[in-house]
């Protein structure tokens, strides 16, 4: 890992692990999320509309990045990558079937939420991060840094929504279950 990343335009760029998570990031905003909460507010406050923006904007900065960052095929750093997005990619996929499969007037509690009130986010921070180990890039490290720092600050904000939404069951839930991982409460 060099100071200066790779920058090419080539057909093995990472680009091609973006694509699944762009159909996954599409699948569940207009099919799943926006039917399970259909009063959702966006942040009031100014420091969390400034950072549920800048999430977005490296979102998409991290794509288009995507397009000059060369994987490093046949070394280990892109076995190993690979195994971790493809991890997260299981995660999310997973999370999304328990969204799927939960009834909309209840908030969802399992699956892979027995285990976490955020394992979506984790699947994503183990997707970025596998790119950036199967690429080598410094660059994509410092965005899943900041992809968790930014969900570590905005977490509260979401819980308080789906609090409102689901009053006591997701007050027992938030009682019982680790915010990132762990095992529930009895």
């Amino acid at each position: 890992m060099s100071f200066m990343p790779d920058f090419e335009l080539g057909l093995w760029n990472a680009w091609i692990l973006i694509i699944p998570l762009i159909v996954l990031w599409i699948c569940g905003v207009k099919f799943l999320f926006s039917k399970r909460m259909p009063d959702y507010t966006p942040p009031s406050k100014k420091t969390e509309k400034n950072l549920s923006s800048l999430s977005v904007i490296i979102m998409f900065g991290s794509f288009i990045y995507s397009v000059f960052m060369p994987l490093k095929l046949g070394t280990i750093w892109f076995s190993i990558g690979l195994v971790v997005y493809l991890l997260g990619l299981v995660l999310i996929a997973i999370t999304m079937i328990n969204f799927a499969t939960t009834p909309i007037n209840k908030p969802v509690t399992k699956g892979l939420y027995r285990y976490s009130r955020n394992p979506m986010f984790i699947g994503w921070f183990l997707l970025y991060f596998g790119i950036a180990i199967a690429c080598i890039s410094w660059v994509y490290i410092v965005i899943t840094a900041l992809f968790i720092l930014i969900t570590a600050y905005l977490s509260p904000f979401e819980e308080a929504v789906t609090l409102k939404h689901y009053g006591k069951a997701y007050k027992k839930y938030i009682e019982r279950t680790p915010k990132w991982i762990g095992i529930p409460k009895k």
